[in-house]
């Protein structure tokens, strides 16, 4: 067995490289300059054009517009998730029926508008209003909001399918004969072995979705729902000035910072116990 006789004595820190101003460096200063001077011309022009009398006057109405547009995004992501997990498993399926069904549900509402799948159940369901009204469900689809809720959540449950299903698979099989072996059921290794890891996995992209379906929700205004984009455009139709469109890009932006900064988090505190 050995062991040190002496310790090594303290060597001082290595000195500090000066990095070289190479083109593409001098590019980014260039590009954060512009940026810069575009932000500062943006708030100068907020401030110049304040009027206290319109802010009191559509002031609340953005505020509704916001509401609105959090509950529809709030609302279709919860459905979309709920829909998701059995596409994700017809996906995943041995069954080619389901397997096909599942495929053609989500390669159909991914690689189609969001604003023509949101025309197809406004504008399309409406000949079948008979029908719908047989089954008694056309008080549903003859009001906006509940067209506008439908098809984001059909949309989103496309993304969020695909996404689980990515998850689900970049689980190593290691692990689910790990559970074999130790006699789980396969239900039961699924719901407390594969799932939770998946969803770690597909946490970053569930917020990208989330984001993007926030985005996205202003198409709703088309169909005459009062969202924070058809807010806007009232706002608009009687002021006719653009900075209310400003307005509205600077609440979908905080909405998105709020919600990029909250997702970190919730990031950050499910995988404490990977970070060293």
């Amino acid at each position: 067995m050995s062991y040190a006789e002496t310790l090594i004595p303290p060597q001082p820190a290595p000195r500090e490289v000066a990095k070289p101003v190479t083109a593409a460096r001098l590019c980014g200063y260039v590009f954060v300059a512009v940026w810069a001077l575009f932000a500062a011309l943006l708030i100068f022009t907020v401030i110049n054009g304040w009027d206290p009398d319109k802010f009191t006057r559509y002031g609340p109405r953005y505020l509704h517009g916001l509401w609105v547009t959090l509950s529809l995004v709030a609302i279709s992501v919860v459905c979309g998730a709920i829909l998701s997990l059995p596409l994700a498993m017809a996906r995943l399926s041995k069954n080619r029926a389901l397997n096909w069904f599942a495929y053609g549900y989500i390669y159909f509402f991914r690689g189609t508008p969001l604003l023509a799948q949101l025309f197809l159940v406004y504008y399309g369901l409406g000949v079948f209003r008979p029908q719908l009204e047989t089954v008694g469900i056309w008080w549903f689809f003859r009001e906006a909001w509940y067209c506008g809720l439908f098809a984001m959540t059909i949309n989103t449950a496309a993304y969020q399918a695909e996404i689980l299903r990515g998850a689900i698979e970049s689980v190593p099989h290691g692990q689910r004969e790990a559970a074999a072996a130790l006699g789980i059921h396969k239900t039961i290794a699924f719901r407390k072995i594969i799932l939770p890891q998946a969803f770690i996995v597909a946490l970053r992209p569930y917020g990208n979705e989330i984001i993007l379906l926030i985005k996205g929700s202003a198409v709703v205004a088309i169909i005459t729902v009062l969202d924070l984009m058809g807010e806007t455009r009232y706002a608009f139709s009687r002021t006719f000035d653009y900075q209310t469109y400003l307005w509205a890009a600077i609440f979908y932006l905080t909405i998105v910072e709020a919600l990029r900064h909250l997702w970190a988090w919730i990031e950050r505190r499910l995988t404490r116990h990977l970070k060293r």
